[in-house]
């Protein structure tokens, strides 16, 4: 981790790693969780292997849809961590991601109250970082954070 150009969260979800996972592997179980309420997601490709598709689209209004995320899975460690980009889109070409470029790396590991969630994500240079921030990384990252924890203990976020 380098604080000049990482962003981090950090929580204990009150669930096994499983249901923890699952929510990030289900397309179903990801698009209510993913973007913070009360914006909609749609899956439109959940690949979660490396080299497969992150595509989202969101709505502020439930009926008209646009792009949200076009990302590449680049490791996928069964139940303990995911690594995905933006900089790369689900066609493995190059891009220049709005607002910002990063890499996300997702941990998940055993804690006595149910699975430490742990993300970082990357970014190439410290204004990236910083912009990142001041588009409200910590309530927007915090806010689908407590929605995935929602759904993986077994109750819908919205």
């Amino acid at each position: 981790m380098n604080p000049d150009l990482d962003l981090t969260l950090e929580r204990v979800i009150r669930a096994p790693r499983a249901a923890v996972w699952s929510a990030w592997t289900d397309p179903s179980r990801f698009e209510k969780w993913w973007l913070p309420a009360p914006t909609l997601c749609r899956v439109d490709r959940l690949e979660v292997r490396p080299g497969g598709a992150l595509v989202t689209r969101l709505s502020d209004d439930g009926v008209t849809f646009v792009p949200h995320m076009d990302a590449t899975f680049l490791v996928v460690d069964d139940l303990e961590r995911i690594v995905f980009t933006n900089a790369i889109d689900s066609a493995w070409r190059p891009t220049n991601p709005m607002p910002v470029s990063l890499t996300a790396e997702i941990t998940l590991s055993d804690h006595s109250d149910g699975t430490d969630y742990r993300v970082i994500v990357r970014h190439g240079d410290p204004a990236a970082r910083s912009r990142h921030e001041e588009l409200g990384f910590l309530d927007g990252w915090g806010a689908v954070t407590k929605q995935l924890a929602r759904v993986a203990e077994g109750a819908d976020p919205r």
